[in-house]
């Protein structure tokens, strides 16, 4: 799916909206328990409820991972349910060295290797190019980069200003440098940034440095991000956004209606997005 592909599937849909399928079995409705693979069955019924109103959803691969060969086929199953006119995303967060790099591309984009073929996955930047070029290997692929996230420890690292040669001592912080370098890597149709709803003051200064990339803007619900300011200062010509909520939507309810509460809540974020669109 290419940018202009991802902004067409946005204006027919109205909407912007990634639900990430953060799906915590220890959270799960208690009726679904007793299902072959209550994972998936909850997922199904999620994408069911909401596939309407969202243009992606994005597996957090860790809720996968941490059941082990039952999760990794809980994965399997529900990327295969995802609609085709979704965009989808494996939120891996992998970076490593590049021959190591390379096993993870192969494990989330060439489906005869683990079996699955997600449109994107998510990388972080901190080993520089070599452990990012080898996903970008993959025509049709993208990659979505760690920018400026949206946890409080983001500060730590992110946030942190640093000297260039030939500029100004603490003109620049370290993500400023990541969006700056990464563009090189690598044009706007393959590459994504994360940035976080809970950082929606830098989202000027963001957009000024890659005006024409989408972001990838979690923490719009239950991290208290504001929409409405993501949406005024994020959108580009081509929208340029995905906004993303996971626990706001999958945990609407825990009872019988888990489904529909989703549903109402997805319709909501879907509809506030229509009118900035």
């Amino acid at each position: 799916m290419t940018a202009t592909e991802l902004t067409q599937r946005i204006r027919q849909k109205q909407s912007y909206l990634c639900i990430g399928l953060d799906t915590d079995i220890r959270k799960l409705p208690s009726h679904l328990l007793h299902e072959p693979d209550p994972v998936f069955a909850f997922n199904r019924a999620i994408i069911d409820a909401t596939a309407e109103f969202a243009v992606a959803y994005k597996p957090n691969i860790a809720f996968y991972e941490a059941m082990g060969p039952r999760g990794w086929e809980s994965l399997q199953k529900t990327l295969d349910y995802i609609p085709k006119d979704c965009f989808t995303i494996a939120d891996a967060k992998r970076g490593d060295i590049g021959n190591t790099s390379g096993l993870y591309a192969r494990t989330f984009f060439d489906p005869s290797a683990a079996g699955l073929s997600f449109d994107s996955v998510t990388v972080a930047p901190y080993m520089g190019h070599d452990s990012v070029l080898p996903f970008l290997e993959y025509p049709g692929k993208w990659v979505i980069l760690l920018a400026l996230t949206s946890n409080p420890g983001s500060a730590d690292f992110q946030r942190q200003r640093i000297h260039r040669t030939g500029e100004p001592v603490g003109e620049q912080e370290l993500f400023d440098v990541v969006l700056e370098t990464a563009q090189t890597w690598a044009t706007p149709d393959q590459l994504m940034f994360v940035v976080g709803a809970t950082q929606a003051d830098q989202l000027a200064r963001i957009r000024e440095i890659v005006p024409d990339h989408f972001l990838l803007v979690p923490g719009v619900g239950a991290q208290g991000g504001s929409l409405a300011e993501v949406s005024r200062v994020g959108m580009n010509a081509g929208v340029g956004l995905l906004v993303n909520a996971s626990r706001s939507i999958l945990y609407a309810s825990s009872g019988l209606d888990f489904a529909q509460k989703a549903a109402d809540e997805a319709r909501r974020l879907q509809q506030e997005m229509a009118t900035y669109l």
